[in-house]
């Protein structure tokens, strides 16, 4: 398995959880990606969407369908500070890892996370595990349990 998986199923045991990070033949850099490879719907596609928040990384978890609406998402952090996409090479500064692989957790540093209130509808959703072609399945309760996540409407 590679590294960056191996840290996210790592992470993923220490948290108790029995999914286990699927490394596929096929990319699953986007949800759209991600949804084919695994015989899925793109709405059961947990995507990890880093967030500039007057400068400090925000972890938003989103539905594979849904984009976030920032302003929706200043309204539940309550902020009225500037809201926006950092480069590729903030991303990786912030997680541990790149975009396209990015998991909801094992980061290098612990980050606020916003967990998008629409996968909850859901049994179970699929996440990137630390690179392009590795997801693991979890329940989204779960997600948002051992993310540390708030839930909310943010798109």
């Amino acid at each position: 398995m590679h590294a960056k998986s191996q840290r996210v199923q790592d992470a993923l045991i220490e948290h108790g959880e029995q999914g286990r990070v699927r490394e596929l033949a096929d990319s699953t850099r986007s949800a759209a990606e991600a949804a084919e490879a695994l015989g899925t719907t793109v709405p059961r596609i947990a995507k990890s969407l880093v967030f500039l928040v007057g400068g400090e990384p925000l972890l938003v978890i989103a539905s594979g369908t849904n984009r976030v609406d920032t302003g929706l998402l200043a309204k539940h952090l309550g902020t009225d500070a500037e809201i926006t996409r950092p480069t590729a090479e903030a991303v990786k500064a912030a997680t541990g890892f790149s975009i396209g692989g990015v998991p909801p957790l094992a980061h290098d540093r612990p980050l606020r996370t916003v967990v998008d209130a629409d996968l909850l509808a859901f049994d179970a959703v699929w996440a990137a595990a630390g690179t392009p072609r590795s997801v693991f399945p979890i329940a989204p309760d779960r997600l948002v349990a051992i993310t540390g996540g708030a839930t909310a409407p943010v798109c």
